[in-house]
């Protein structure tokens, strides 16, 4: 592999690893992702490393845990400098938010594969979400940056950054904008190599009919949704009430119309590739941040569509994607168990770039799973059949049989028999057949937490509600209350 290709990196916003029509969901429109799996390679289980935005987005870059990392929580404060654009007098989108204080780079210090493309040729450019902190400026290797203001937006009202300034956007579907600027990037670094962040906010809340195209709208507006579970509201559930309601007609219109608007754009990603003969040269990536329960377990929401937060497969399963001409095997799946903390090493290694950590830290958990993409390795051996995952003090460990969820420190813990319950409908935590496995993966999890995670920023000692971290974790922290509280705590 002598040219470094160029890589197309699609994020989305809360879709689930069912959420695709080529992933079974028929009723879903989705040609476009389709396109990208019939030309490369589709993964069946590929795993986030946390179910919820922020947390998730940052071990995608820095291939580290949350525990390692300290982004706990989605990030509601830390992403700009409210005060400064009030006193310029400003369009300010936020209202005096009192959450917003001064911008943090939550990710200072630590490396991340952007910077390492950048300081290997890649030329970096971020269109769309950031949500790691300090929306405003450039960072981690990202030469060209059009983000958001904070983290999500209202899908005709987003408040877009660039060039050190906030412009709200009244009237224009951010999912376009985002894909206009990313092919106006486009053009300017065709001549590569180039790596394009395109991070959509799709198809995350809100999903009122006024918030997306009445094409689409329209489109889901008969849709009877058989393919998804409608079943009474989980009783720890922290959206308000679903079951029985007409809100669940509202909110999957909403979500596949969102999706269908997202896959509508990047079939405009596709053609301009295809267009200007970058294909062969280039590495398309679609995944998403976190999963989404979309009434599935009673659930509308991710990993904190529930308190205490939940591990769930709808959660903790995205949807991943690659394709690169002559490199990836066209219509190809991948069954394996693969982690989100799996990319770093895989990107660099994609990339040709060598990279050893030095001076860090912590231990980078991931295995490339380049060699899966290009057909150079059938599997990665014994040691890919185990993924993790964390959300404050809740943990999980998979294997391909079982599933084993810890909430420190009083429980409620769960188990499941992946095998003979693969819907996760049957808890066999507290049974004495199964206090054994129990016990067995309890120890296995807590050893490879034991491994990776910072003393200094382990979520077992964090307070996460799921309701937004506000600051810098751990021994990092400036302020007493580092979390969003529960009412009433």
């Amino acid at each position: 592999m002598s040219k470094k290709p160029n890589i197309v990196f699609i994020l989305s916003d809360d879709q689930g690893a069912w959420a695709m029509h080529c992933a079974g969901t028929k009723e879903l429109y989705t040609p476009n992702l389709d396109r990208i799996a019939a030309a490369g390679m589709r993964f069946e289980n590929f795993f986030c490393v946390s179910p919820v935005c922020s947390p998730a987005r940052a071990s995608l870059l820095t291939g580290r845990i949350p525990s390692a990392h300290g982004v706990h929580d989605w990030l509601r404060s830390g992403n700009l400098d409210a005060e400064r654009f009030a006193v310029q007098g400003r369009e300010n989108p936020y209202g005096g938010y009192i959450d917003e204080k001064k911008p943090i780079r939550y990710l200072e210090g630590q490396t991340t594969y952007t910077q390492l493309l950048a300081e290997n040729g890649y030329i970096c450019a971020l269109s769309g979400k950031w949500h790691l902190g300090d929306s405003v400026s450039p960072q981690c290797g990202f030469s060209r940056w059009y983000t958001i203001g904070k983290g999500g937006a209202w899908y005709y009202h987003a408040d877009m950054v660039e060039n050190g300034d906030i412009t709200v956007e009244h009237g224009k579907y951010v999912t376009e904008l985002i894909t206009d600027k990313a092919l106006s990037y486009l053009e300017e670094m065709k001549e590569g190599p180039f790596y394009l962040g395109i991070h959509y906010t799709a198809p995350h809340s809100p999903w009122e009919a006024d918030q997306h195209p009445k094409k689409w709208i329209d489109y889901y507006r008969e849709c009877p949704f058989e393919s998804v579970p409608d079943v009474p509201d989980h009783p720890d559930m922290t959206t308000g009430p679903v079951y029985g309601t007409a809100a669940r007609r509202v909110n999957l219109i909403g979500y596949f119309a969102a999706v269908s608007a997202m896959d509508e754009q990047i079939g405009r990603i596709l053609d301009r590739l295809e267009e200007l003969s970058l294909l062969e040269d280039t590495l398309v990536i679609f995944t998403s941040d976190n999963g989404m329960s979309m009434g599935h377990h009673g659930i509308w929401g991710k990993g904190n569509g529930t308190f205490p937060m939940n591990m769930y497969d709808t959660a903790v399963k995205v949807p991943f994607l690659a394709s690169w001409k002559g490199h990836i095997r066209e219509r190809s799946v991948c069954r394996e168990l693969v982690s989100a903390y799996d990319l770093f090493q895989t990107v660099l290694e994609l990339a040709g770039i060598e990279w050893k950590a030095g001076g860090e830290r912590v231990l980078l958990p991931g295995r490339s799973f380049a060699g899966v993409l290009t057909g150079a390795a059938q599997e990665r051996g014994e040691n890919a059949v185990v993924v993790f995952d964390e959300y404050g003090p809740v943990r999980m460990i998979r294997t391909a049989e079982w599933k084993y969820v810890h909430r420190y420190p009083y429980g409620k813990n769960e188990l499941y028999d992946l095998i003979n319950d693969p819907a996760e409908e049957n808890n066999l935590y507290g049974q004495p057949a199964c206090e054994a496995r129990a016990l067995e993966l309890r120890r296995r999890m807590e050893g490879w937490f034991s491994a990776y995670a910072d003393p200094a920023l382990d979520g077992i000692r964090e307070g996460v509600t799921g309701l937004g971290q506000l600051g810098r974790a751990g021994q990092q922290a400036d302020s007493v209350q580092v979390y969003y509280p529960v009412l009433g705590s």
